[in-house]
This record gives structure tokens, sequence and C-alpha cells, in this order.
């Protein structure tokens, strides 16, 4: 079990990416670098702390911060396909920053310019949020018991658990979802070894099992006033914020379904035999087999969809951002194209991930070979949230032109 002091120093950064094409050639060799490691981390459960270290060496995590403070200020399309790219690699070590950027988007909205400048510095240099913003055993996930207060020398006093904190044990800072004394949501972004902070590695879900996305606990932590986000200001306005969280989870899923679909040609063309009856049929190989090319031919052009669908998704974040101020219109037309992108890439990964073996074979359910693993990562994180309900509000702005609602949680 991990706790604080397996903590490595802060990472620096080598390098400031400095466009959305740079971001993306980085994102594929940094993706080349981690793929050989995926399916022992997964075996193992193995916490990616090396794999972390080098992908805030590489820059990837300032892409969104804005230009005028020194990063690439990337586009919605750019940042999904670097999360697709790094999670056809390793699914977990792609879902461990996605809160990063959730938590740089809350800055955006929410923060103080000093607060945003301050910790665009911190991560322009390499470091990293985690996340805290989930709990167990309240009635709903827009629940919270967790609370801070202030103190009478104006700083404030943060008491909780959480769970699914999600790249925590091993970030440099860790956003805190939290109620203040007026019942509204803050964040309060919390220094990873500050007094009273502890990270337990207890996850043990089946799939996604390097994230170590466990519980972390807040005991009378003294949070800075300057550390503390008005984060419920965010919906008071129509925004697209919900929808930035939600997109990096699509690109997960779509980059899982892309993992299993390569994985699956491989042992396929190296190592599946023809069956009983292709023999029969005279068939000449297996990659001749025309049920097995009718099949691969089916779940790639699903993948291509989910794929573009992803495209359109980041496109319709980009559309509403260019606005001056965003209108309900496009902040809907980006939850509704999120939305769907989410739920197809989903259903496609988790198709993908099942019809694997049934081309590959009885072999393929070997453990050596770690083909298993894509199924448990797309059912494991498809499961943030009930994609059904995507379905539901595309169905209601089709027949009723109602949209979906601005949702806080992602």
């Amino acid at each position: 079990m991990a706790t604080s002091q397996d903590i490595p120093a802060p990472p620096l950064a080598e390098r400031t990416i400095q466009s959305d094409q740079e971001a993306l050639a980085v994102a594929a060799q940094f993706a080349a670098q981690i793929a050989p490691g995926a399916a022992e981390r997964d075996r193992t459960r193995r916490v990616p702390v090396q794999e972390l270290r080098a992908l805030a060496a590489t820059g990837l995590l300032g892409i969104t911060i804005p230009r005028r403070l020194g990063g690439a200020e990337v586009s919605a399309v750019t940042l999904a396909e670097v999360f697709r790219i790094i999670a056809t690699a390793d699914p977990a070590v792609a879902q461990v920053p996605q809160n990063h950027f959730f938590a740089i988007r809350i800055l955006l909205h929410s923060g103080s310019p000093e607060q945003l400048e301050f910790f665009a510095a911190e991560i322009l240099r390499g470091a990293r949020f985690g996340n805290a913003l989930s709990e167990r055993g309240t009635k709903t996930a827009a629940d919270l018991k967790t609370r801070i207060t202030p103190t009478d020398d104006g700083d404030f006093i943060l008491e909780g658990r959480k769970y699914y904190a999600t790249g925590a044990l091993t970030a440099q800072w860790i956003p805190v979802y939290a109620l203040d004394d007026e019942a509204r949501r803050v964040t309060a972004f919390v220094e990873r070894n500050a007094a009273g902070v502890e990270v337990i590695n207890d996850w043990n879900a089946m799939g996604q099992r390097a994230t170590a996305s466990g519980t972390a606990t807040f005991e009378a932590v003294r949070v800075p006033a300057d550390r503390v986000v008005q984060h419920y200001r965010t919906f008071e306005v129509p925004q697209v914020f919900g929808a930035f969280g939600q997109i990096m989870h699509a690109a997960i899923d779509v980059g899982i379904g892309r993992a299993a679909l390569e994985d699956a040609a491989e042992y396929v063309r190296n190592r599946s035999r023809l069956s009983f009856e292709a023999v029969q049929a005279e068939v000449a190989s297996v990659t001749s087999d025309p049920v097995t090319l009718l099949r691969f031919g089916q779940l790639a052009t699903r993948l291509y969809a989910a794929e573009a669908l992803l495209r359109r998704a980041g496109e319709a974040i980009d559309a509403a951002d260019a606005l001056d101020a965003v209108s309900e219109e496009a902040a809907g037309a980006a939850s509704l194209a999120v939305g769907e992108a989410k739920a197809f890439g989903g259903e496609v990964a988790l198709e993908i991930a099942t019809e694997l073996f049934s081309l590959a074979g009885t072999s393929a359910t070997d453990e050596t070979h770690g083909l298993d693993r894509h199924w448990r990562n797309a059912r494991t994180h498809t499961l943030h949230d009930p994609n059904v309900w995507k379905y539901r509000h595309t169905g209601n702005f089709v027949l009723n032109g109602l949209r979906p609602p601005n949702h806080e949680l992602i």
C-alpha cells in the first residue's frame, strides 16, 4: 500500500510545448515510450510513477495554459486527440491527468488572475494536479460531506474523505471539492504533502488498475485563502465546463477501442488458426477468411465513426469557447456532441474488446497475452457515469428541442 513516503520529488518539465501540432507529435512519442509496459503494469497494479514523471518532462501537462502565460492553449480537438493517443498506449496512464486538465479549467473559469498565474507557473515547470472530488456513501454523486470553514486569521480548515482520487497519490497538488459555510461548492487546491493529507492506494477494481484511484483523507488541513476557488460561480452562466471534462473520458474510451482492435489484428495475423468450417470451405489463411474479414471491417468502421464523433465533439467545445460569452445554444450543442461521442465511443470500445476473443480464438484468453485488460479497462471506465442518459438527452433534443442541463459534475 503506497502512502505519502512513496511520493517522489516534483518533476521538472524539459520543454514548453508551443503549438497544437507539437502537442500531437509529443503525445505520439510519449505513447510509443509507455506502450510496451502497459500489460505488465496492469497485471501487477503498479502505480506508473516513472511514466508520470516522463509525462511531466514532455511538457504535455501545460498545453491548455493560455498563451499569455506561456502555454500552448491548444484546442479541445487537440486535447482530446492527445488523450486518445495516450489511452491507446495505456488508458490508465491517460486517465491520471484527466482531472489535471479539469482543474486547470476550474482556474480558467473561476480562479482569480493571481491564482491562475501562480498555478500556470507551477504546471509549466512540471507540477501535476490530482483530484479529490467524489465521495462514497452519499445519496447522489452530487452530494458532498467534505467541508471547508474559515479561521480567525483568514485561512480555511478542510475536513473530508474522498474516493476515486485518481492521480492524487503521485501529484504535487490536489484539488478538493468541498462545501463552504453557505453550502456552496468551492475547490481547495491543497499541497499533496501538506499536514493532515493522506492518500491511500486502496483501489482494487478489475480494470484501470494502475490509476491508483483510491482514498484521500483531509484532517484539519489548513488551506490559505488564496488557494480556494469559488467554483460555484462557474455554473451561474452558460458554459461548457462539464462537456470539457467529459470529452477526455470519451477520448480514453475511444483509445481503448483502438488498442483492442490493433491487438486483435496483430494476434490474428500471427497466432490464430483457421476454424474447421473455414478449412472445409477451402479458405487459404486466417487473414483471408471472409467471416473474419467481415467482422474486422464492421468493427473498424464503428471505431472510425467513434473517432469522428470525438473530433466533432471537440469542435463543438471550441466553437463555444470562441464566443465572447458562451450562449445557451452553444453550450447545449457542445454537451450533446460530447455526450454522443462518449456514449457511442464507450459502446464501441466494449464491443471490440469483447469480439477480440471471438476473432482471435481460445488461445487469446491466456493471461500471459494480457488481452483481457482491454475489456476490463473499457468496462470499468465506461461506468464513470450512465451513458444511456446521454442518448436520452439527444433524443429529447431531436424530438422536443430541449437541451440537456448544464451538469456540474463530470
